[in-house]
């Protein structure tokens, strides 16, 4: 059951540690649950690209979707895509959800393989389009990233289906928040989205609808141009998932 409209949840977070176990999914991948409307056992198709679809990963999301009765598929592109049509396998899902690591790489190997034009057909119908960190700002203009190395620097090609910037991670690591001033103030990006960590961005189509966060006290925000050669940051109502 597709979601009613275009829907992304763009995050810096998801992820809980468990009772048992390594790894267990949070509020904010269980909302993008919520958000395809799935009936029965939701359909999760996870993209660890930008990690390099490492297998000990792939094990731990197994597992955890397990625990959440979800039915996972973990779609890996090293050393070769491990479905026949990836348009398809993609198609067939409620939900994307798509790790952290590197962006750069994420992009670079998703457009060798038709990923950007895949994700943006899936995008329109219906499947609802989720990530941490670098599955979050790859669905953006671009953001502030640590994929070229540990100096943060912009990046400016993502798949561009919202169009503003990204900041993730904007209170974890202290020079997120000053580069993305600096990237709204130079023009780079005219407006940019940033999510602490444990905080997630709903989108229907282009339109920021609401803000929400698995973590008590974190928040979301927008930076604007303040029209006098600053900036204005505006921190979101941010709604505590239950």
């Amino acid at each position: 059951m597709p979601a009613d409209q275009p829907t992304i949840l763009a995050t810096s977070g998801g992820y809980r540690a468990p009772d048992r176990g390594d790894v267990a999914f949070g509020p904010l991948v269980h909302h993008a649950v919520d958000l395809s409307g799935a009936a029965g056992r939701p359909r999760i198709c996870q993209l660890g690209t930008a990690s390099g679809d490492q297998r000990f990963r792939a094990g731990m999301f197994a597992e955890a979707a397990h625990r959440a009765g979800f039915d996972l598929l973990n779609l890996n592109l090293f050393p070769m895509p491990t479905v026949e049509d990836v348009e398809e396998t993609v198609l067939a899902h409620d939900v994307v959800w798509v790790h952290g690591g590197s962006v750069v790489n994420l992009l670079a190997v998703w457009r060798a393989h038709n990923l950007d034009r895949i994700m943006r057909r899936a995008w329109g119908q219906g499947v609802v389009l989720a990530g941490i960190s670098a599955g979050s700002i790859c669905w953006y203009r671009g953001g502030t990233t640590d994929s070229y190395g540990p100096p943060l620097r912009p990046i400016t090609d993502a798949l561009g289906f919202l169009p503003y910037g990204n900041g993730v991670h904007y209170d974890a690591e202290a020079g997120r928040r000053p580069l993305m001033h600096d990237l709204v103030r130079d023009g780079v990006f005219g407006e940019a989205h940033c999510t602490d960590d444990g905080v997630g961005l709903v989108y229907s189509g282009t339109e920021l609808v609401e803000a929400v966060t698995e973590r008590d006290g974190a928040a979301g925000y927008l930076v604007r141009p303040d029209g006098a050669g600053g900036i204005d940051e505006e921190r979101l109502e941010t709604r505590l998932l239950s």
